[in-house]
């Protein structure tokens, strides 16, 4: 038996209002601040993601999902969002535009993971992007949209944290110092971060396995060593989120896992998941754009994956709006009948009223057995008798009822009837 590809899952009907809810919050809150949807491709050129999320970084190395087309080219599924942004912005010369340029995305993202609750080899994101300026008001912006974003949805308990990795004048020296500080340490390190220490210490800080926690610690905090104009970018943020009051903590050891995020990264987590339980997150990326051969453009951004929301709303209890579904049940009695039932039926649905049309050779008990059986309040249904009078008979099916019609008179009916 065909099965779902491990790490996958299929959304079937009755899940589809969690989507939809958070889908719609996602493009509700964009909408009042100004952000407008882009859609960029399921895959694209492998360099774009080597060049933008970094060799070193797990996503590169272990986690893409990678192919040669039919002319040889490699290309990659997704992994992630900003970069694609960020391709876009450069290809269509967006530099042009009013800067900042506001963007939002919504879409299937691809990781080679291993699956657990809330982590999918195929999941979606929904992010936001912010390109073209370097004021931390624009970092306030875009944590309070996903600060909004969660409330939206009713979630409560989640906590914001914090952090400046600095820029590339202030980080250097403090790389110095922390990969003196883990060389002491690298006889306990997993093997994962005797690479990294080797090719990409600041990725040290964001091992999550236990036998280096301990590790991570102890390790020299960043805040130590920024520049001034990073110790002023971080203070005018969080004077911002004061005046905002968006509550925060500040985590020295939170580094995000791509090799782009300068300055700013932040964490929206729930109190009570635990393990890997953030919800989504972002940070600035001074110099993505430049680095994929666009004129320089500060820019910052947040993602946040849609199942690992919704697993989170489940967790609390909450529960979404239904999606509107069927009201209308159309039953017929005999080959005549039903020729002009798929014009009754049609007729409903011009008027706006979702309708399901009976089908087979069922009798009229067993087409109202299944009416019964989809939940369907109101059947209507036409016979023989119904035709010659110009008439429908309209069921009320909570309480067995049914009335005799003119099919005018049952679609207003109908019409003033949740």
């Amino acid at each position: 038996m065909y099965k779902a590809p491990r790490g996958t899952a299929d959304i079937l009907p009755q899940e589809q209002s969690f989507w939809r809810f958070v889908e719609g919050k996602a493009g509700e809150i964009c909408q009042v601040y100004g952000y407008e949807r882009i859609d960029t491709p399921v895959f694209e050129q492998t360099d774009l993601f080597c060049r933008s999320v970094g060799e070193g970084t797990d996503i590169v190395e272990k986690q893409m999902y990678t192919f040669a087309d039919q002319s040889g080219d490699k290309m990659t599924l997704r992994p992630e969002g900003t970069a694609p942004v960020c391709r876009a912005y450069i290809e269509h010369g967006m530099h042009n535009l009013p800067q900042p340029v506001r963007l939002y995305y919504i879409g299937p993202i691809f990781r080679y993971e291993r699956p657990q609750a809330g982590r999918y080899r195929q999941h979606r994101q929904f992010g936001v992007e912010t390109i073209g300026e370097a004021d931390p008001a624009l970092d306030a912006e875009v944590i309070s949209i996903a600060w909004g974003f969660y409330a939206s949805l009713g979630l409560e308990g989640l906590r914001l944290q914090l952090n400046s990795i600095g820029c590339q004048d202030c980080r250097p020296a403090y790389l110095q110092k922390l990969t003196e500080y883990y060389t002491d340490h690298s006889q306990t390190l997993c093997p994962d971060c005797r690479s990294r220490l080797q090719r990409n210490p600041l990725r040290l800080l964001d091992c999550k396995k236990p036998s280096c926690q301990g590790i991570v610690e102890g390790a020299p905090q960043i805040s130590e060593h920024l520049c001034q104009e990073c110790i002023s970018h971080f203070g005018a943020l969080k004077d911002y989120l004061e005046r905002l009051q968006i509550p925060y903590e500040l985590n020295p050891y939170l580094v995000r896992g791509l090799d782009y995020y300068t300055r700013t990264v932040f964490e929206i987590q729930p109190e009570k998941m635990g393990g890997q339980s953030a919800l989504g997150g972002g940070g600035r990326y001074d110099n993505l754009i430049a680095q994929l051969g666009g004129r320089p453009a500060p820019a910052i951004g947040f993602a946040t994956g849609i199942e690992r929301t919704i697993l989170n709303l489940r967790h609390q209890g909450i529960l979404p709006p239904s999606v509107p579904s069927a009201r209308v049940y159309v039953a017929y009695l005999g080959q005549e009948a039903k020729r002009e039932a798929i014009k009754m039926a049609a007729r409903l649905r011009q008027s706006g009223i979702p309708s399901i049309m009976a089908s087979g050779s069922k009798g009229l008990k067993s087409q109202l057995k299944q009416a019964n059986s989809l939940g369907l309040p109101h059947v209507l249904i036409i016979g023989d008798e119904e035709m010659k009078n110009d008439t429908v008979i309209l069921r009320d099916m909570a309480i067995g009822e049914q009335t005799s019609l003119r099919l005018d008179e049952a679609l207003a009916r109908l019409q003033e009837r949740p």
